[in-house]
């Protein structure tokens, strides 16, 4: 897999537009990607706010290499990183084992299907109840989670030749899990968790605990 950070110059009146409906940021991130992606092939983003300068860093993780050269005329949409490359990329390989326990951030829409309809889950043990259930099909369990909700996000998308506009709750987890099989739990990366993955939701980043 690839990862990609992108730091975005929060007075871009696009990166003010993206940043309002994610699903534009999405349409804008796959163009450093072929039109065809492999049938199980995701590319999943999360945009991180920086707490001290206010400033948007956007995650991509992808399993083609990602062609940002694009993005060099797209005027103002990068902010200048001081001489680092921006956007940046690596492959990552990740050497798993049964046990182990990693620090994980996943910022997702928590959701349940009742009578055919996706409902969102607004309590926060109904958030953690559903993380869990994740964990047990994904090969890792919830060794401990703060739940961070941060309210309704909605964005337009084309439908069938109609503009509908969709609404998301979004809840950021932040914590520890234990890796219970680690070729699952890769795939898991590889494929995110919970729907709305378009919107940038389910993004699994983890790290040495």
């Amino acid at each position: 897999m690839y990862l990609s950070q992108l730091i975005l110059d929060p007075r871009s009146r696009r990166t003010q537009a993206e940043l309002t409906h994610p699903y534009e940021m999405h349409r804008t991130l796959m163009q450093a990607f072929p039109d065809e992606l492999h049938e199980d092939e995701r590319v999943l983003f999360r945009v991180d706010i920086d707490r001290r300068s206010g400033v948007p860093v956007v995650l991509v993780q992808s399993r083609g290499e990602p062609d940002w050269s694009f993005l060099h005329d797209c005027d103002n949409y990068l902010r200048d990183a001081g001489g680092k490359d921006n956007p940046a990329y690596k492959a990552v390989h990740l050497n798993l084992r049964e046990g182990q326990v990693l620090a994980f951030r996943l910022r997702a829409n928590p959701t349940a299907k009742r009578n055919g309809k996706r409902l969102g889950l607004f309590d926060e043990q109904d958030q953690l109840t559903w993380l869990q259930r994740k964990g047990e099909a994904g090969g890792f369990g919830v060794v401990s989670s703060t739940v961070r909700p941060e309210g309704f996000e909605e964005s337009d998308k084309h439908v069938g030749g109609q503009e509908m506009t969709i609404s998301h709750y979004a809840v950021r987890f932040d914590g520890h899990l234990q890796v219970t099989d680690p070729d699952l739990f890769i795939r898991t990366i590889a494929a995110g968790i919970g729907p709305a993955k378009a919107f940038g939701f389910g993004l699994l980043s983890v790290a040495p605990a």
